[in-house]
Formats: structure tokens, C-alpha cells, sequence
């Protein structure tokens, strides 16, 4: 994965959300203890540490820096703050040599922080859009990517047509598997993830 797929998961994060801004955004974000203020922010500081992280390259812990969003600054304000950041983030990413390796639990490359940035937004969108009762599911083919990267274990079936996907995924698809996997959803015949962890780091 590269900065390509943070720039859809990007864009497609202001689509969902960026029309609702005037919605209350102080509801929990779907079954987080968060708001959805709360995990829009969220999203900005993960992205803003994976950028540090590449831009930095420790190689053994995560740099002492966080991401402090006033808590004044009404939704449409922290979404062009996880715009911001994502920015960097992408940024770090068109420079970042391949072979450049920084800590997350453990040496990550560059495509592993594309897909932890990616999967941030996909399922922390996919949280703020239950908490404001919007009808939406991440993009297929992000799902797959984000799965393959970060999940390689994932019990994955061969996803159906983007046309057969209005407003609802089957059971074994790329959406559903990622949802499943995130202890967010139910696949079928499997037990619901009550504690689950992605494979980011890829030793030289």
C-alpha cells in the first residue's frame, strides 16, 4: 500500500463525513467509549505519529510526541485537522525509500504505515458514521488491501462485484472480514474478535 490508498481513504472519509459536521458530534462513535470528536481526533494523531515515524525512523519506540486538538474546535475544524495530518502523512510517504524500516512493534515498512493509516480512517469513519446513524461501509478494495497487509491470516473469501455492494456486504467479503477482524462486526460460522491485533512490523 502507498500514499495512493491514504489519499482515497482520505477523500472518501471528508465525502461520509464532511456533510455532517452540523450533526452532534458529542454521541459515542458506535461502540467506542469515545464521541465521534473524540475518534475524528484520534484518526488526526495516528496519522500525524505514523508520519513522524517515517520521517524520524526510530527503531525502537514511538517518538515522545502526541497531537493536542483544542477542545473548542467544533467537527468540521478536527476533520481539516485529519486532513492535515494525513497530508503529512501521505507526504512521508511519497519520500519514504522503501527499504526505510521504523518502529511499530518492531521494524515497519513503509506500506505497513499506509496501511495503518488507512485502516485508522476506514474504521474509525466506519465508528463516527454509527455513532451519527449514516448508512455507509468502507470501500471494498481498501478493505482488501488493508486486510492483505495487516491481516494476512484473515479468513478471506474472493470479494463479490463493487456493484453488488449498495449499502450492505455479505458475510466473507473484504468489508465484513475487516469489520470481523476489528471485533466490529459478525462473519459467519466464526466467533466475534473480542481482542485482535494487526501485523504491521516486516523485518529487512
Amino acid at each position: 500500500m502507498d500514499h495512493h490508498d491514504l489519499d482515497a481513504a482520505l477523500a472518501e472519509m471528508q465525502r461520509v463525513l464532511g456533510p455532517r459536521t452540523g450533526d452532534d458530534w458529542t454521541v459515542p462513535a458506535g461502540p467506542l467509549d469515545w464521541t465521534c470528536r473524540q475518534t475524528a481526533a484520534h484518526i488526526a494523531h495516528d496519522l500525524l505519529a505514523y508520519a513522524g515515524q517515517l520521517a524520524a525512523q526510530p527503531a525502537d519506540a514511538y517518538l515522545p510526541i502526541d497531537l493536542h486538538v483544542r477542545p473548542t474546535a467544533p467537527p468540521a475544524e478536527v476533520l481539516q485537522a485529519v486532513a492535515a495530518c494525513g497530508g503529512l502523512l501521505s507526504s512521508a510517504l511519497v519520500t519514504a525509500d522503501p527499504t526505510v524500516r521504523a518502529w511499530h512493534w518492531g521494524p515497519c515498512d513503509p506500506s505497513g504505515f499506509a496501511a495503518m493509516g488507512v485502516a485508522e480512517i476506514l474504521l474509525h469513519t466506519h465508528d463516527i458514521t454509527r455513532g451519527l446513524s449514516v448508512d455507509w461501509l468502507p470501500p471494498v478494495s481498501l478493505s482488501a488491501a488493508v486486510l492483505d497487509r495487516l491481516f494476512p491470516a484473515a479468513p478471506l473469501s474472493p470479494a463479490p462485484p463493487a456493484a453488488a455492494l449498495p449499502t450492505a456486504a455479505p458475510s466473507g467479503d473484504p468489508v465484513r472480514v475487516l469489520l470481523w477482524c476489528t471485533g466490529r462486526g459478525e462473519l459467519d460460522g466464526l466467533p466475534r474478535q473480542t481482542s485482535w491485533s494487526w501485523q504491521a512490523a516486516r523485518p529487512e
